[in-house]
Parts: structure tokens; sequence; C-alpha cells
């Protein structure tokens, strides 16, 4: 049975869509018109246990009051994991990933949880309460509990003999959100595992970048909010994937991968038995960056499925697929004029970037693999491949004619070698959005085989403190692993990397930050 609709919430509905399918998808999440043309809700509240009082603290307070009341539950004991759980399970139940603020918040909750523990205690705080108010202030701006997304759903009937995630991904490709949500929710019923499966065969038909991260931040929130919340999570994606399917401006080339796959799958029998284990070396490494970054998609795809038949090591592929994400962040020549907005400027890297897009998508990729069946680890090593090689050709051949940093003629410049001298001129370019200086000098203080700790701590406060165009604690987190991941003779082009960004992004404090630290006295 479905909810009677009047004539002028019809007319509405026909209105706001004629409007989403003018502007496309990504432009209407920002007016607000994609969350606003959502299907009927047929379901009960969701409700979330010992957790509702304080997930309903999330959305009611007033968001100039919140700051002074989560310091005085975290003064009263409540642990930073309690709050970082509430606040996305509030985000999920409001937002349902249909508004972009509201899934970009989503995404910064685990990096920002995962910050705080690299902070002295007495900071702590800090990375999780800047997100948590950016939070509450979305879900306000969304209208709060009125305008609730995610309602119980009644799980529908699977198919015998059927693959689950098949039905899953056909639903969704019919645009059904309604056979998407119940197939899904019947999934659900089984093990986490399970529906993470599930969910990627309809993830891995097309490369968008929120379509593949949004996932995987709310299986990494697994780990904060508990399994037993999968469900609650994970369908946040499926909604984003039927929204996405929806998008009437979604060009024919996005379609590429689900015919890709397949063709590639077959063509080198993946996936194998077992990972590779071929160790190939750096040189091997560096080589295959290269093939990535100056190849055609399915060129670099399949250059990927190449490498897993012949069974290299799939952390030495995914290390070169990182890689070739970091050459976009160190050659891009800036956010052109046509580009800018406010907060982003001409010029700057930060945000929504190509670079820091494709290196946080790749991320999102490799951390996947690690996790899933063999077919879909496959799968999401090609995709990322893929996804890097897309990414860099939007700009046709530039990224290719443009030269990564440190810029010689700029590093030619950096005549210190002490470390504490490095780091202080370091943090002066950065705070002077000085991009070619910060990466010279980030650049240096590796070649010199200084300590990557102090030069970490500097990048980190600034990801706090700055508002990083709803980017800055994901690609803070991204470098952190993607460093620790990444071979000593690559290792520090992540850092030169972050080091451009963080240089672009500061002057934009975030809200809410400065009464954190007033409250928090530090």
């Amino acid at each position: 049975m479905f909810t009677q609709r009047t004539r002028r919430g019809f007319l509405g509905d026909v209105g706001r869509g004629m409007l989403v399918a003018g502007v496309g998808f990504g432009t209407a999440f920002d007016m607000g018109l994609a969350s606003a043309w959502a299907d009927d809700h047929e379901g009960e509240r969701l409700t979330f246990g010992d957790l509702e009082p304080l997930v309903g603290l999330m959305q009611e307070t007033p968001v100039r009051d919140l700051v002074s009341v989560l310091v005085a539950k975290i003064k009263a004991g409540t642990e930073l994991k309690q709050l970082t759980a509430a606040a996305a399970l509030a985000n999920a139940r409001t937002f349902g990933g249909e508004d972009y603020v509201g899934f970009h918040t989503l995404m910064a909750l685990a990096p920002a949880y995962h910050m705080a523990r690299e902070l002295p205690p007495e900071r702590s705080a800090l990375p999780i309460l800047k997100v948590l108010y950016r939070n509450t202030n979305r879900i306000q701006e969304h209208g709060g509990r009125d305008s609730e997304v995610l309602r119980t759903v009644k799980p529908g009937v699977l198919s015998d003999g059927r693959e689950a995630g098949a039905a899953l991904r056909d639903a969704v490709r019919k645009r059904d959100m309604n056979e998407a949500e119940r197939s899904f929710a019947a999934i659900a019923a089984g093990s986490p595992d399970e529906a993470f499966n599930s969910l990627l065969l309809t993830v891995e038909d097309n490369t968008e970048v929120h379509r593949v991260v949004l996932p995987y931040r709310a299986w990494e929130l697994l780990d904060v909010v508990g399994k037993e919340q999968a469900h609650t999570m994970l369908r946040q994606s499926v909604r984003y994937c039927v929204r996405n399917e929806r998008d009437a401006n979604r060009p024919v080339a996005a379609d590429e991968p689900r015919a890709l796959l397949p063709r590639l799958f077959d063509q080198h029998r993946l996936p194998r038995t077992s990972p590779g284990t071929k160790r190939p070396g750096a040189e091997w490494v560096a080589s295959m960056c290269t093939t990535i970054f100056e190849s055609s998609p399915p060129a670099a795809a399949d250059a990927v499925a190449a490498a897993l038949a012949e069974g290299i090591d799939p952390s030495d592929i995914g290390e070169s697929i990182a890689l070739a994400a970091n050459q976009l962040v160190l050659r891009d020549a800036g956010r052109p004029e046509r580009w800018a907005s406010p907060g982003k400027p001409p010029g700057s890297v930060h945000g929504d970037s190509i670079g820091v897009h494709a290196s946080d998508a790749v991320n999102a990729w490799r951390n996947m693999a690690r996790v899933v069946n063999p077919r879909n680890a496959a799968a999401c090593l090609i995709l990322a491949g893929y996804e890097v090689a897309r990414d860099r050709r939007a700009r046709g051949d530039d990224f290719l004619k443009w030269t990564p940093r440190p810029l010689v003629e700029i590093l030619e410049t950096v005549k210190t070698t002490d470390p504490k001298r490095l780091l202080a001129e370091t943090e002066a370019a950065i705070q002077a959005n000085q991009q070619e200086i910060a990466s010279a000098l980030a650049h240096r203080a590796g070649t010199l085989g200084h300590d990557p700790a102090p030069l970490f701590a500097l990048l980190l406060k600034y990801a706090v403190s700055e508002d990083g165009a709803l980017h800055a604690e994901k690609y803070y987190h991204t470098v952190r692993e993607e460093f620790a991941s990444t071979r000593p003779v690559f290792r520090w082009r992540q850092l030169v990397a972050l080091a451009r960004v963080t240089a672009s992004e500061c002057g934009r404090p975030a809200p809410g930050y400065r009464e954190a630290c007033e409250r928090l006295k530090v």
C-alpha cells in the first residue's frame, strides 16, 4: 500500500524532478533538490536503543549550544567513540545518503576519529567536535527530525538460485528505490560481510567518486557504531546509487565499467583462487604507476587485471595506483577560474579537486579490496586503476604536460637543512598559502631523511583547524594510510602532496573550532 498524495504534492515533485534533470545530480545535491525529490517512506521511525538519547541530542540541540553541550558530555565521561557513533546514526537517519553536505560529513567521521587518536588527550576531541558541529548544523538546515529520510523497511523476498547482489544491482539499474531498499534489507538480514559484498556489485557499476567512497566510509564506521548497524549504514549507499542512476546528465561513458569488468575477468581468468605473492620491486611499481597515469581508462584497467592474473601481490598493484592518483595532486595547475567558488579560489587544490578526489577514491578501493571476497577484491583494484586514468583524462592531456611538485626552480631556493627550521618555514608557507614553497620544503625534509612525525603533526594541526571544503579529514587520513603502505623511496610524495593541499586550504577556519578550543581550554 502506498500513501496517498495530493495533486499539489504530485505536481511539486514533477517540477523538482524536471529541475533535477536539468541541473544534474551533483548540482541538485548542492541545491538541496535531490533529497527533496525522495520516494515515499512508509516505515516507522528508526531508533537506536541505548544510543537513542545521544542520537536525538545530535539532531535537536541548537547548533549555537552544541559545542558547550558536547564538551560537558565529554567532561562527564561520555567517550569520543560514543559521540562519533551517535553522530553517524543521526546523519544516516536524517540524510540517508541523499544530501551533499550530509554524506560528506558522514565520510569525515571515521577519519576524524582516527585523527583524535593521534592527538594528545587534551586536544583529542577537537577533530570530532569540528565534524559534529558540521553534522548538527546541516541536520538542522535540512529540517531536523521532520525531514528524516531513513525509516524502517520491510525486507523483500530473494529468488532462490540467483545471486542476491545481482538482484540488488538489477533493482538499482531499474532506478527502483523501493525494490532496491527491500532487496538490500533481505540481504542485510544475513551477515554484514555478505551485505557488503553484495552491495559492491552495484557500487562497481560506476566509478563516480562519492558512489565509491561512501560505502567504504560507512563500512569503516561499523567499528564505531557496531556491526549490528550494518543495514542502516550501508543502505545509504544503496540509495545514493539509485539517485546516481536517475541522474539525467550522467554521461554514457559512466556505464563503461559494466561491460569492461566482465570482459577483463574472462580475458584474464579472474579472480585467482588466491591472491598473488610476487613482489617485483620499486622499478615495477614506478613503471606501473606511469602506465596507469598515462593510459586510457580501459587500458589502465587492463594493465591492473593483467598484473593480478600474473600473480603480482595486490599491495604492490595498489601502491602503484595510489602513486598515480598522487600525481594528480602533485601536477595540478590549480582550480580554473570557471570552477572557483567561495572557499575554493582559483589556483586552489583542496576540496573536491581532481587529485584529492582520486586519492580518496583509490584509498577507498584499496581498503575495500582488503576485506571483501576474491571477486570483489580484483574488481576494486581494476576499477581503482580505471578511475585514476579517467580522472586524469577529465582535463585532456593537461596533466601529462604539467610538472609534478616540487618545482625545480622553487626547490633550488630551499637552503635550510635543520629539521626545526624546515618545519617552521613549512608552517610559514602554509599560513601564507604558498603551495609551491610548502611542497618544496616537505620534499627537502624527505630527501634529507628527516623524521616524518613532526611534519605529520603540523599538517594534522591544520587538517583539524581548517574547513577544508569538506575534504580535510578524509584527505589527511588518506595520506596517513598511503604513506604507511608505500615503500620508503616513494612515500614522501604523499607528504609533499598533503603539504600542498594544506597550504591551499589554510586561512578558512572550520565553524565551531575556535569555540571548541575555548571550551576545552587548549
